[in-house]
């Protein structure tokens, strides 16, 4: 039986009607059409189905979807303004910090989480953000390499705006 559920998605209110044993993940690619969300493991092992809820990152692939209520939930989907790319997706872009793309919409949203908490990281603490998503592609380098300019990027951005 189908039950009332009121999501948050990407600063947007969404009134659905799904089952209680749904995941997150299917109702975010399947009810409201957010496929940057990608679905691997199907038990929270391999990073894929990383979105932010509340500004954390979480697997959506093992979280109930009733347990995404009342929370802010944001996919790579919510992260660019218009045409205009977010710091992060844009140091992914010009690191080379993808090949297949399966893992990037995650990666991306992880680093958006490290870095609202880590403004100043160092590449160890990269690297450790990181280390729970699988990606068979790039080894890495290049995923670091994006997050230390998207971090220096937007501290020069921030610090910009408490001067200007």
């Amino acid at each position: 039986m189908k039950q009332r559920l009121l999501l948050n998605v990407n600063g947007e209110n969404r009134e659905l009607f799904v089952s209680p044993n749904r995941i997150l993940l299917d109702v975010l690619r399947e009810d409201l059409g957010l496929t940057g969300v990608k679905g691997g493991c199907d038990s929270g092992e391999c990073g894929a189905c990383t979105v932010l809820m509340d500004g954390k990152p979480v697997r959506s692939c093992i979280v109930l979807a009733f347990e995404a209520e009342g929370k802010e939930i944001m996919t790579i989907e919510g992260l660019a303004k218009g045409s205009k790319l977010h710091p992060i997706q844009r140091a992914f872009i010009d690191h080379h910090a993808f090949q297949c793309g399966f893992c990037t919409p995650a990666m991306i949203m992880i680093a958006k989480a490290f870095l609202d908490n880590n403004p100043e990281p160092t590449e160890e603490d990269a690297r450790r953000a990181i280390a729970g998503n699988i990606c068979r592609c790039t080894g890495y380098d290049n995923v670091v390499d994006a997050i230390m300019t998207a971090g220096r990027d937007l501290k020069r951005a921030k610090d910009g705006n408490k001067n200007g």
